[in-house]
């Protein structure tokens, strides 16, 4: 029977590659974060903390155009309220007697990357695995931003202008698959991208903060298409962990 040291080791191991890919992506968050004004230090500490990229990226933004506080913390909910359908998901599998604390703490460290491996793993989800991929992979998360923000003041601004295309190529890896095998995610987008634009040009949305008019967006589209499209129950089954970070 393995050890809780062993089976953290073997999460440590399995998180390696999770957090070499995390500073590619954070690297080209780090210059955005630079072009916003963070400081390396404050872009550490929001990566070492958040471990979320496209929300942390829609963080940056937003916070740069003085979005207020509430619309903030409600675009981050809506943005990743999918880790609360995988803090469900691991709970439900973990063994029973797990203390309240130690399921809140799972919970806390959940990224689609790592509750793909652990949901992935044979037998029951145990905390220690969990604890395992997080302390390898998020400190190359928050390292690459730092760095990101750092390099960015130096490397020559053709260079950094290229590194900064890995971000959207982030949001496209994430965009695209889905949309090839689904007609209703590629419809959402289409809708999203359109409707996105229309926004900021319609006379009465126009007013809106770019905080309130993504919420708008994200909350009816969504609901529209849920609507329109239900998902099945073995849809959901085969689909698996998200792409995303």
């Amino acid at each position: 029977m393995e050890s809780n040291r062993d089976i953290f080791m073997q999460g440590y191991r399995h998180g390696i590659p999770i957090g070499l890919g995390y500073f590619a992506v954070a690297f080209s968050l780090g210059i955005a974060a630079r072009d916003y004004g963070f400081s390396a230090f404050q872009g550490f500490f929001a990566s070492l903390i958040t471990y979320a990229s496209a929300g942390q990226y829609m963080g940056f933004a937003l916070y740069a155009t003085n979005t207020t506080l509430a619309e903030l913390v409600l675009l981050m909910f809506i943005i990743n309220a999918r880790y609360i359908l995988m803090g469900f998901a691991l709970n439900q599998r973990m063994p029973e007697g797990t203390p309240l604390r130690t399921r809140l703490l799972v919970g806390s460290c959940i990224t689609d990357e790592i509750f793909g491996i652990t949901i992935a793993r044979p037998g029951v989800p145990t905390p220690y695995y969990t604890f395992g991929a997080l302390i390898a992979a998020v400190p190359m998360w928050a390292v690459g931003t730092a760095l990101g923000i750092t390099m960015g003041n130096i490397l020559p601004a053709r260079i950094v202008s290229a590194l900064s295309v890995a971000l959207f190529g982030m949001f496209i890896a994430v965009i695209i698959p889905p949309a090839r095998r689904d007609k209703a995610v590629l419809g959402a987008v289409a809708v999203s991208f359109a409707l996105s634009y229309a926004s900021s040009h319609l006379p009465a949305i126009a007013k809106l903060s770019q905080g309130n008019r993504t919420i708008l967006l994200t909350v009816v589209i969504s609901a529209v298409f849920a609507a329109l499209f239900p998902r099945k129950t073995d849809d959901v089954t085969e689909g698996g962990a998200a792409d995303e970070h």
